[in-house]
């Protein structure tokens, strides 16, 4: 990357949203169409119960990935305060124990994974053919867990430098060979030609591990040509101040998304009592729907690396109009895309299946969903922001209070005082988003005034 072509402490706001969150959008589009492809593909060319059962692992997965996602935002929110304040020298170091914290972090988390999945699953749903699929996908996601977390630390410190491109690169590679890979590793055919025994579902996962694993090389390059790398030591001797920093600002991340994780299966343990057809619609539905959330993931990294680096700058003014014109673009984005959403909702699902049952849950969940979208703004570039200035522990409780506490509560007051209705869920959970969503605005703004002062 050439950095003569961006500057994050002078630059036009808009100009760095485009330049940053674009290439960030474009790449998480191919990688949330891994999930998709993958639904599309457990769906028409195993069965229903494989599309069922990749769906209700979300919860699993996603801990995984917000680990990773955790660990990624406190070391680019640190290698940019660092750079922000010149000291490149300690943008290297950062990095380094941030590899080192990618490879114990995967450790822990693949122990932990293999022992406690299969009854974490269960809970979920008790179908026998539906638990064997999960857990055959999931086991081999958590034994390649590794690649996951190293292809994150890497692309931290390039993002942390405003480079965007590279992961964007990857994850669109990584999609066309995740496409290529999958009905071959499913039914072990090359056309006609029989090249292994058929995998099934867990051909999907390793299709998955195959595709991060390649692009972790093309990252490391991409690493090498910049101006941090000189500094970089990949070493087996722990910094234990600057593992302490990365992960004061990693586990609170990580912390929540986490509850993302948790809300997902309390929201998938109630559409349970809907049936299979249900939690099939549902999640192939919450597939279809994240494609819509990336360009508002794209303009949540720009908000972390600009407030980053200019907070590092001590350069205040900049901070607050990155925050107040990043939700101007992000309302805009968010209220076209839930019309599309809303109008596209029958069509999308006819993708997953011919099930008219689990067409009806998924289209019913997407309508609904399409309301409380141009509210997810406040929530995504607010905790943007308090990432770039260090605060990731209001971030974190932020989200056990949106997607767990209140969500729990209300659901089940739905359930034992009104009745079990699967629309009433969602029509209950858009109003809270809204009313949150708003009390959150003000917060944010009186509270970035409070730490900027």
């Amino acid at each position: 990357m050439n950095q003569s072509q961006i500057n994050l402490k002078n630059d036009g706001i808009y100009s760095l949203f485009i330049k940053i969150a674009i290439p960030s959008s474009i790449g998480t589009i191919f990688q949330n169409l891994y999930s998709v492809i993958d639904s599309i593909f457990a769906g028409q060319m195993i069965s229903e119960s494989a599309l069922a059962a990749i769906g209700q692992i979300f919860p699993i997965y996603f801990i995984i990935i917000a680990l990773g996602v955790g660990l990624s935002i406190g070391t680019t929110s640190l290698i940019a305060n660092s750079i922000g304040k010149n000291n490149i020298e300690n943008s290297g170091k950062i990095f380094s124990q941030s590899f080192i914290l990618s490879i114990l972090v995967s450790i822990v988390i693949t122990t932990l994974g293999l022992y406690f999945s299969p009854s974490i699953i269960s809970s979920i749903n008790n179908d026998k053919e539906t638990l064997e699929l999960s857990l055959k996908y999931i086991h081999i996601i958590f034994f390649g867990s590794i690649f996951i977390f190293i292809l994150m630390s890497i692309n931290s410190s390039l993002s942390a430098q405003g480079d965007t491109k590279s992961y964007r690169n990857v994850l669109i590679f990584s999609f066309f060979l995740n496409i290529f890979l999958n009905p071959i590793l499913i039914s072990g055919k090359i056309f006609s030609f029989q090249l292994i025994s058929p995998l099934g579902i867990q051909g999907i996962a390793y299709a998955t591990i195959i595709s991060q694993f390649v692009g972790i090389f093309y990252l490391f390059i991409k690493l090498t040509k910049t101006s941090i790398y000189s500094y970089v030591k990949l070493t087996i001797i722990p910094n234990f101040l600057i593992m302490n920093n990365i992960l004061s600002q990693g586990i609170p991340a990580s912390i929540g998304m986490m509850m993302i994780a948790v809300g997902s299966y309390i929201l998938i343990y109630f559409v349970g009592f809907f049936g299979v057809e249900a939690i099939a619609g549902y999640t192939s539905a919450g597939r279809y729907e994240q494609l819509f959330f990336l360009p508002l993931l794209g303009l949540s990294t720009a908000t972390v690396t600009i407030v980053g680096q200019n907070f590092g700058a001590k350069q205040y003014q900049r901070v607050i109009e990155t925050y107040k014109k990043g939700i101007k673009v992000g309302v805009i984005i968010l209220s076209l895309f839930g019309l599309l959403i809303f109008f596209s909702a029958e069509i999308a699902m006819n993708l997953f299946t011919n099930n008219e049952d689990v067409k009806k849950y998924g289209s019913d969940y997407l309508k609904i969903s399409a309301l409380m979208f141009p509210a997810f703004p406040f929530f995504f570039i607010g905790n943007a922001t308090f990432q770039g200035l260090k605060r990731a522990i209001i971030v974190m409780y932020m989200a056990i209070l949106r997607f767990v506490l209140i969500p729990f509560i209300l659901i089940s007051l739905i359930f034992y005082q009104i009745g079990e209705n699967y629309n009433f869920i969602f029509f209950a959970l858009a109003v809270m988003h809204w009313t949150i969503g708003l009390i959150y605005f003000y917060y944010c703004n009186k509270k970035y005034k409070n730490i900027l002062n």
